[in-house]
């Protein structure tokens, strides 16, 4: 009998597991935030990003601090509970994270315009981590 090398999205090495459909999901859907992050600067004033990879980092970076909003305010604080707070929440998140990303820029309205489009475009194309 052979040992198989994959089953499913999982990948047994040495003994252990490593979650590989879950990486290679992460991966993809930090790529597409990115891209989203590109498109949103084209279409809106008050919002810059300088290349792909510094959208990738901001992608990175928006994570980030949104789940740490997350766990310090609970659940109900994150943008997929589709209300206001959620908005407002993503919106702050946004604006923030120009602070860590130094080739961000992002105004008052610049964030709250993109988190209205990042939360349409995020209805057709979800982006986050499930």
């Amino acid at each position: 009998m052979s040992p198989k090398c994959f089953s499913g999205p999982i990948s047994v090495i040495g003994g252990g597991r490593i979650l590989v459909g879950n990486v290679l999901g992460a991966v993809v859907r930090f790529i597409v935030s990115a891209i989203v992050l590109l498109a949103v600067q084209w279409l809106l004033p008050g919002f810059r990003l300088a290349g792909f990879m510094n959208a990738l980092l901001a992608a990175v970076a928006i994570a980030v601090i949104g789940y740490l909003a997350e766990l310090f305010f609970g659940k109900s604080i994150s943008p997929q509970s589709r209300g206001i707070v959620g908005f407002l929440t993503a919106a702050v998140v946004i604006y923030v994270a120009q602070f860590v990303i130094p080739t961000m820029q992002v105004s008052i309205i610049g964030a709250l315009l993109a988190s209205l489009v990042i939360g349409v475009i995020d209805a057709f194309v979800p982006t986050t981590l499930r």
